[in-house]
Formats: structure tokens, sequence, C-alpha cells
């Protein structure tokens, strides 16, 4: 494995010769780890069926949850799915950024079944971040991208955390620094007419629907757990190796304590460690410092993580997502 350490306030890493070994190694069919605006991605070719599985083995991931194929703009973007209108004005008001069509796949699309989980819709983005972009347009090819983390285990947002997971596994590790939002995208399903929410993320549903000028549907009920049509849908994920309390009442002189906002839980001095999302409440800050800061607490040892109440308005409905999810029962 190699670290290539970049400066994305300049464009001289675009002609690094790093970036022509990158660009080869995904061509090869080789696992690159990939920081985006979100988190960092394990990369590889989307229409390489035997890349594809590369991903599932190193992450431990099931087959039957769909990859994320990242796209360097709309235009290449359509050449793999249908959009409707519905979907096409999502894409033109937030990309690139952290947002996620589901979409119907179109017949002509190369992209791999396998990264598809064999469904008929393909999970499409165009991320905000240069680096997946610039290699996907270098490459000429879709880039399948989930969270460089083994699987069900918390998304990583440093190159640091990439390299401790899955370091073995990959040909190269893009460091760019901690990633700007923190949080995965917002996935958004346009499929016969009806546009869900299927995963909240980095991008709110406030500003979703002001663009739709309409509110989104949930996700169908009748989706099975062990079928999802997208990704980070499974019931338990992001979970660190400590159980988790939500909204909890007080602070425990044993446990570890996930803090937000300026008002302290009774008993916050005492907790064994603390870290405060943000002390000013601001939802932003605290997507961007979740999973470190999850990270941070499971690593001091503890076995049990109190959180505090977070609301839901805002980003603070993805924190909450995946802080649900982490504290669900282990699969």
């Amino acid at each position: 494995m190699q670290r290539w350490t970049i400066d994305l306030n300049t464009a001289d890493w675009q002609a690094a010769p790093e970036a022509q070994a990158v660009c080869a190694a995904l061509l090869n069919g080789d696992l690159v780890a990939v920081p985006t605006e979100t988190v960092y991605g394990l990369t590889a070719d989307a229409t390489n069926g035997t890349a594809c599985a590369k991903i599932f083995k190193a992450k431990g991931r099931p087959q039957f949850n769909p990859l994320i194929s990242h796209v360097a703009s709309l235009e290449a973007a359509r050449e793999h799915g249908n959009f409707d209108g519905q979907a096409l004005a999502l894409a033109e008001a937030f990309w690139p950024g952290p947002l996620t069509l589901v979409v119907p796949k179109k017949e002509t699309s190369p992209i791999s079944d396998l990264a598809t989980a064999g469904l008929q819709t393909v999970a499409l983005r165009v991320p905000d971040g240069p680096v997946m972009r610039y290699l996907s347009e270098r490459i000429n090819r879709p880039l399948a991208a989930p969270s460089a983390n083994r699987s069900g285990k918390i998304s990583p947002t440093r190159a640091e955390d990439v390299i401790a997971d899955l370091g073995p596994s990959l040909s190269f590790v893009i460091d760019a620094g901690p990633c700007p939002v923190g949080i995965e995208s917002t996935i958004v399903g346009c499929i016969d007419g009806t546009t869900r929410l299927l995963r909240p993320g980095g991008l709110s549903r406030e500003a979703i629907e002001k663009v739709l000028g309409a509110p989104l549907s949930g996700a169908d009920a009748r989706m099975a757990p062990d079928a999802p049509t997208a990704p980070g849908m499974l019931s338990s994920h992001y979970a660190p190796n400590a159980s988790m309390i939500l909204n909890a009442s007080h602070a425990s002189p044993d446990d570890g304590l996930l803090s937000f906002g300026p008002d302290p839980l009774p008993g916050a001095g005492q907790a064994r460690a603390e870290i405060n999302l943000s002390p000013s409440g601001d939802l932003t800050e605290a997507a961007a410092n979740l999973f470190q800061a999850m990270r941070a607490l499971d690593a001091s040892g503890v076995k049990t993580i109190r959180v505090q109440f977070i609301p839901s308005f805002g980003l603070g409905e993805a924190i909450n997502d995946r802080l649900r999810r982490a504290a669900a029962p282990r699969v």
C-alpha cells in the first residue's frame, strides 16, 4: 500500500506521477481509498465485476447491499441511469455534492451487476470532492465507492482510519486530510414517479423538499432488511465496539459520553471520557465530528457510550439515523 498525501487547495496533485499510478491501479482492478467531501471511499472500477468483488471481500460486505457509483458530471451519470424530471431537478440543484440518486439503470450501462446487487436500478453520485471526479474522468469509468471501513463499523473521515481498517487490501490511500462534511451522502430514490428518502445524509431533507416543492416520501416499509435498495439501509450499521445508549439523561463514571450543545448532562464531569460534537449546538459541525468522535470514544476502552439528545431537523436527521443504526442490535 502506498500513501499519497495531497493538498486540495492546489491543482499540483493532478500532475503528480502518483495520479497516473492511481489511475493505472484502478484500471488494473485494484482498490484505492479516495477522499470525498463526505467520507473516504473504498474505490474500484464499477464496470469491473472482479474489482467490485474485491470491495465486498475487503469490507466483509454482503453482496446484496448495492454500491454507489461515482461519476464526474451529470452528463456522465445520464449514460448509466434514466433521470425523470424530479431526479434531473435534484441533480442540477445539488451536484456536485453529498446527494446520491437511485434511478432506473440503462440497459446499455456497463456498470457491473455486482455493483447494483442485481437490481434494475443504479445509485449514482457526482461528489463535490474533486479527487473522485478527477479519477472517474481520467479513466473514463464510473467508480464504485462505499465507505472505506469494515462493513457495519464506523465510517472513516481520515486516512488514518482507512489504513487502520483496510490497509492490507489497498493499492493506494490518497490522503487529503479530514472530510469536511463527515457523514455519508443523502440517498434519494426516483423510481416510477415517486421520490423517496432512502437514507438521510449530508444534504438535508428540507433543502431537497424546497427544490421539489413537495415532501419526500419515506422508504417503502415493505423493503426487506436483507434486500436493501440503496447503501446504508441495514438496521445495524456504523457501529463501534462499545454499546450505545441514545438520548441519555445523565453521564456515568464508567462510560463514555457523546455530548452536544452548551448544556452538559448531569454528571458529565465524572464521565470516563467525553467528546462534545458541537459545544455551540451547530448540527453541521456535529455531523463533521460524529464518526471521529465515535472512534475516539471507542478507542478509550469504554464499554458503553451514552449520547446526549440531538435534535432531528436539518443534518440532525442524518446524525440520529447513524446513531440509531450504531445502537441497534448487532448482526
